[in-house]
């Protein structure tokens, strides 16, 4: 690692690995710094955006501009209109944007993939059969969370973006690209709704807010729930996280790594569950709900 940009002022890991690496608090003294490197024929090859979710779009333009690849944490922007503008970006600098997928990587999600995908799922018409699909994510986090820029719907894009993205990201990598999506709440700590893929009715709902664990994870303690069930099977993910995004890493170092095309379904996905309607409790929603109704009452 050459150069580093952190306003915080917080990574003193960096001692561990990369001692001698430039260190920026300030945007505008990194950019120039990487201009400077570059014209002294010294440009760096990849620059890595873990910033704000918001300002990703600038921060892989700046890259860009500094002849250097992005490799961009998720989401990699906000809004399918600004892929289109930094696919022309990518064309006229010959260099390509990188975004992190790790759970593309995570081996139950593979597998689950090829029954849909792989030649047994051809050949028994699994890849032509509707499933139904319910998803449920429940990651608690602190008053924090909301003061920071990731409870601002502007900056974050909201609950079903900032952490839901990679799980629509996976739906669709599995299903198959949206048709129709209903959205039943959308507030500051949760989000849920139905999404019609090409293959799957998809159930989902996030949360941020321990009130929306289930007794059994509250009673042990827990932070954190995650479910997937596929037609009334469960999905096995609960392990294995731990090195995704080294894998992820890995696979972009060797040119096979994912980029604008493949982020562009889970950006649309999200960005039309931030401006849908409110639909009303009828018919087909995820069960959690009501229990959010219940709660909010």
């Amino acid at each position: 690692m050459v150069a580093a940009l952190d306003p915080s002022d917080s990574v003193g890991i960096i001692d561990s690995h990369f001692p001698e690496a430039d260190f920026f608090t300030e945007f505008e003294r990194f950019d120039r710094h990487l201009e400077k490197l570059r014209r002294e024929g010294r440009g760096v090859d990849y620059v890595t955006v873990c910033s704000p979710n918001y300002l990703h779009d600038a921060h892989i333009r700046m890259a860009l501009r500094n002849h250097a690849h992005a490799i961009c944490e998720k989401p990699i922007v906000l809004n399918p209109w600004n892929i289109d503008a930094l696919a022309e970006l990518e064309r006229e600098y010959g260099k390509k944007v990188s975004t992190i997928l790790q759970v593309r990587h995570h081996p139950a999600i593979i597998a689950l993939r090829e029954q849909y995908h792989g030649a047994s799922a051809v050949a028994t018409g699994a890849c032509d059969r509707i499933a139904d699909v319910d998803v449920t994510y429940i990651t608690s986090r602190g008053k924090w969370y909301h003061r920071s820029w990731k409870g601002d719907l502007e900056k974050s894009g909201g609950i079903a973006t900032n952490i839901g993205v990679h799980f629509f990201d996976m739906l669709g990598w599995i299903f198959g690209p949206m048709k129709q999506s209903t959205v039943h709440r959308r507030q500051d700590d949760c989000a849920s709704g139905v999404l019609e893929l090409e293959r799957a009715r998809v159930r989902w709902f996030l949360s941020v807010s321990s009130e929306h664990l289930p007794d059994a994870a509250r009673a042990s303690g827990q932070r954190t729930y995650r479910s997937i069930t596929v037609d009334g099977k469960e999905v096995e993910f609960s392990e294995g996280f731990g090195d995704l995004h080294t894998v992820s890493y890995r696979e972009i170092l060797a040119g096979r790594g994912y980029g604008l095309a493949d982020a562009r379904p889970s950006v649309e996905m999200v960005q039309s569950i931030r401006v849908a309607p409110i639909a009303p409790l009828h018919g087909d929603y995820h069960p959690k709900c009501q229990f959010v109704e219940a709660v909010a009452s």
